[in-house]
């Protein structure tokens, strides 16, 4: 088809077909130039990006889609600026484990395409981290996801997985360029592709696919930013200085701590210490479910003699509490002396619900507390949550002349709710006998008045419009 991308054997970067932008023409990449700089084994990289451009391997990919996202990028070169900036923290430790395990350099470019760099993301399908693992996939790799915190943003945690799963995606196809369209859409989805193509006599590569359009984009975005990185001055982007030194260093925690604590005896921002320890989400880290922080490297020795100088009282003001039994928020907050607003804030707990018994809160820590949170608390907790009133569905005949209005004020419910659950105005009236559908508390769902009256009618579940005995709203 015209227009599609095709695949080069070439180990050069793509060429740019002379796109043009609001500032005018950009020279495209002069492949000698590119290739005149390959340096010997023997010498040391200028900086990070030259030791990533001497370990690109994957085939590169041409066509319009990639000229297109080349345009896309190089006319921002805020957002250009921006996203690398903030890579400069975790690319060096992206290229040394890639080095290791013998896998192209170029994948430490994925994340710009999967969060830019960002790994407090959260996509709307819920994956998060700056390489955005799904839950359940996060799980599968060994990310533990609890009530403390969330590996799929781990720095190492997540690198160590997202190199995991294209490792094991490269096993399964064979070819890196399909093993990106599964790591975006799904082994499942790419497997049952090459199926149709198969059965129906056409290629199996990544553009004889038929694919969505996100995941058919996916690895132009990442052959864009290749040929940016690799030719900067052919696309007037200006990429920073990144030194090849490691960023950040481990640094062993003992006790439980305060996150702003830490960040304090480290010398280092508070905003900078979450960017290296994005897992942690709660104002505390739990030394037994998170024993290493990340650190930059000239802070490691700070942060460890400042600990061991601390004479000013507890490292952490939180420790964890499991509820005994389904409490409401109030009752919860008066058994661990806190007010029910604090509670309900530092817990993110939404009004009008339960704490379900076994949940695992983050409550103040008293002063005469010594122990810190055992390992199989911080390690497992969990916070569930019930909604004070239970709903069920029913339906309601209108009397005559009977409105929106005066059906909300007869069952206690707001005039928008009883609209938005009927799918007409707030001003809409009903016709006498008209089913209206109503979420009533499952106590009042068969009012006393209603089995003599016929005001609310529980619908057999054998109709499909399952009510009174339906699943819980």
């Amino acid at each position: 088809m015209p227009g599609d991308p095709v695949l080069s054997t070439s180990s050069v970067p793509a060429s740019a077909a002379k796109p043009v932008y609001p500032s005018g023409p950009l020279t495209p990449i002069d492949r000698a130039q590119a290739t005149s700089s390959a340096v010997t084994a023997t010498q040391t990289p200028a900086d990070l990006w030259d030791r990533m451009r001497r370990g690109f391997a994957m085939p590169n990919l041409e066509g319009e889609l990639v000229t297109d996202r080349e345009q896309w990028y190089a006319s921002r070169p805020d957002y250009i600026q921006r996203m690398t900036e903030r890579s400069s923290k975790y690319l060096f430790h992206i290229v040394e484990e890639l080095e290791r395990r013998n896998m192209p350099t170029e994948l430490a470019l994925l994340p710009y395409i999967e969060s830019a760099f960002n790994p407090q993301a959260v996509s709307s399908a819920k994956a998060a981290g700056m390489w955005q693992f799904m839950p359940a996939t996060g799980r599968y790799f060994d990310l533990k996801q609890n009530a403390f915190r969330d590996d799929r943003r781990d720095v190492l945690a997540s690198t160590r997985a997202a190199l995991d799963y294209l490792q094991k995606l490269h096993r399964m196809f064979g070819d890196w360029h399909l093993a990106l369209a599964a790591y975006n859409w799904g082994e499942g989805s790419v497997g049952r592709a090459i199926a149709r193509n198969k059965k129906d006599g056409l290629g199996t590569s990544y553009t004889d696919l038929r694919m969505p359009d996100e995941t058919r984009l996916y690895v132009p975005k990442l052959q864009a930013v290749k040929n940016i990185v690799a030719n900067p001055q052919a696309f007037r982007a200006e990429l920073p200085v990144i030194e090849n030194h490691p960023y950040f260093q481990q640094v062993q925690i003992t006790r439980d701590i305060d996150v702003a604590l830490a960040a304090r005896l480290a010398d280092v921002e508070l905003a900078n210490f979450k960017a290296l320890n994005p897992s942690a989400h709660r104002p505390v880290i739990l030394a037994a479910g998170t024993p290493h922080i990340l650190l930059p490297w000239d802070n490691a020795k700070v942060f460890q003699r400042n600990f061991e100088a601390y004479t000013q009282g507890q490292y952490a003001s939180w420790t964890a509490w499991t509820a005994p039994a389904t409490l409401s928020v109030g009752d919860a907050a008066r058994r661990v002396g806190m007010s029910e607003d604090a509670l309900r804030g530092v817990n993110n707990i939404p009004p009008r619900m339960l704490i379900k018994a076994g949940s695992t809160l983050l409550v103040s820590r008293t002063a005469k507390m010594d122990d810190d949170v055992a390992s199989h608390v911080a390690d497992n907790a969990q916070m569930t949550l019930a909604p004070e009133i239970v709903t069920r569905r029913s339906t309601v005949k209108a009397r005559k002349g009977e409105t929106v209005a005066s059906i909300a004020r007869r069952y206690g419910q707001s005039v928008a709710s009883v609209a938005e659950w009927n799918s007409v105005s707030a001003t809409a009236s009903f016709k006498l006998g008209q089913q209206v559908v109503l979420f009533l508390p499952v106590r009042a769902a068969r009012p006393a008045r209603a089995q003599t009256r016929g005001a609310v009618k529980a619908v057999p579940r054998s109709t499909g419009k399952a009510v009174v005995k339906s699943k819980k709203r």
